[in-house]
Order: C-alpha cells, then sequence, then structure tokens
C-alpha cells in the first residue's frame, strides 16, 4: 500500500521503531500521522519535531485497556478521518527471569500489552477498513515468535500469538477477497533500548533506521509476513526437517541465540 495521501497510525509511536516508521511515513507524503502512545511528554515531543513535515496527531492511549482505545478511535476519526494504514508497535518486555521468577503481574502485563492489545486495536478499527474495502494492519512481532528463547518465555508466548493471530487474520481476509492487508513482521533484536544488554555475536543487532524502512518497505509491498534480517527464515525450515536436540546445539549454543539474554538490563 501506497503510504502517499493515507492517514497512518503508529501504536507506540512515540519511541523507537514506531517514531522512525512515523517519520518515514510523513517523507513518504502520508495525510497524516496518528500517534498513539502511553508517554505523553514523548508524544509532545515527537509532534513538535515532526511538525515541519506534515500532519500530526497524538493521543495518549493504554492500549490494554479497551475503553481507552474505543475513546481514542473516536477522537481520531472526528479529528482525521479514517484510518488507512495501521501500524501496531506497542510492545513490552518485562526481564530476563527465568519463569518461575516471573510474578503474576509480569506475565499479565505482558501478555496484555503484547498479544492482547494487538488484537483489540484491530478489532476497533479492521471493521471499518474492511467496510471501506481499503487498508493495510501491520503487526510487529517478534523472531521470538518463530524460535522460543529461554529468559524471555513469557516475551516469547506473547510473540507467538501475535504470529498466529496476525496470519490467520490474514487468510480470513484473503478468502474474503477483501482488499484490507494483514502484514506479519517478525524482527530479531533491535537496538532501540528495549534490549539494552542483549549480546549476540552470529545474528547481529538490528539497526532501527534500517529496520523502520524495511518494515515500510514490507507495507508498500503487501507482504505477508517477513522475518527479518530474511535469515530468520530458515528458521522455520530447521524446525520442520531437524530434531529439537539439534536446533537446540545449533541455534542455542553455535549461533548463541539461547545466551542472549544473560546480561539483559532493558529500558530505564
Amino acid at each position: 500500500m501506497d503510504f502517499k495521501n493515507q492517514n497512518v497510525l503508529i501504536t507506540g509511536g512515540a519511541s523507537g521503531v514506531g517514531k522512525i516508521m512515523g517519520r518515514i511515513s510523513l517523507e513518504k507524503g502520508a495525510k497524516s500521522l496518528i500517534i498513539w502512545d502511553i508517554n505523553q511528554d514523548n508524544i509532545n515531543k515527537v509532534a513538535s519535531e515532526f511538525a515541519s513535515l506534515g500532519k500530526v496527531y497524538g493521543y495518549r492511549v493504554d492500549v490494554s485497556n479497551n475503553d481507552s482505545i474505543l475513546e481514542a478511535y473516536a477522537a481520531t476519526k472526528a479529528d482525521c478521518g479514517d484510518v488507512d494504514i495501521l501500524i501496531q508497535c506497542a510492545g513490552v518486555v518485562t526481564s530476563n527471569a527465568t519463569f518461575d521468577k516471573n510474578t503474576v503481574v509480569d506475565i499479565t502485563k505482558t501478555m496484555t500489552i503484547n498479544a492482547i492489545a494487538p488484537m483489540l486495536v484491530a478489532n476497533a478499527i479492521l471493521p471499518d477498513m474492511i467496510a471501506r474495502n481499503h487498508g493495510s494492519v501491520c503487526n510487529i512481532a517478534s523472531a521470538a515468535g518463530m524460535l522460543s528463547l529461554p529468559n524471555m518465555s513469557v516475551y516469547a508466548a506473547s510473540k507467538w500469538s501475535v504470529v498466529g493471530w496476525s496470519d490467520s487474520v490474514r487468510i480470513e481476509l484473503q478468502k474474503a477477497k477483501s482488499k484490507v492487508h494483514f502484514v506479519t513482521i517478525a524482527p530479531y533484536f533491535i537496538n532501540t533500548g528495549m534490549f539494552e544488554g542483549v549480546h549476540s555475536w552470529l545474528f547481529p543487532i538490528l539497526d532501527p533506521e534500517k529496520t523502520s524502512a524495511r518494515i515500510v518497505k514490507a507495507i508498500e509491498k503487501d507482504r505477508r509476513f517477513r522475518g527479518l534480517p530474511f535469515s530468520f527464515h530458515f528458521i522455520r525450515l530447521c524446525q520442520g526437517l531437524l530434531p529439537a536436540r539439534v536446533i537446540d546445539f545449533v541455534f542455542g549454543e553455535v549461533a548463541g541465540i539461547y545466551h542472549a539474554m544473560d546480561n539483559f538490563t532493558g529500558r530505564k
């Protein structure tokens, strides 16, 4: 889908790759950039920073709360009109603790924000897209939604959920011959601060600017699924062909992915 003259809504759009994709959207001629974020100070800063690039609207939204979503969507439609492109970036990782040390709060927060919130947001916006037979929804999952990683079991669970849900809706739209597109993105660790302390020697930590550009390109080309880096597409092939113990050895020990979270500190 072409970004030109489209209303682009980005959840978690006041920081990280969400912010970068917002800038790219405006540079590509978006009619307006709509930021949904929990941090009002960051919303204000981004709106001011991008003001010279085009129209920017910011709303403080708790995407884990359906009432907050519905209220923000009503305000968005009143102020901006229909949402043409929805990019779901809002996410959280709480710790690098093993599952037995996760609290109920950790589990609930991670699953609600990462897995349930994208469904709630889409549940509010998708029906209008379907009615107009126009729109694109991009869900940012994670490579952890393809390859299970230790010390982030709840995060992995939330991202496996996003991958499965997003691809299922894509198929539903395809069967209905709808012109609304669902794009699922599964990136490796991105150097935005969210995964501060992560170490990865074989697969490099992704550059936020380049990653954002690749995600935008995937939306423009209506890609069904995109793993980043591209080599992560081979994970599914390997999982289908190789025994679990071989996968554990190759990806976990040889590639070192199972130790990536050992020194995780996260965004302060």
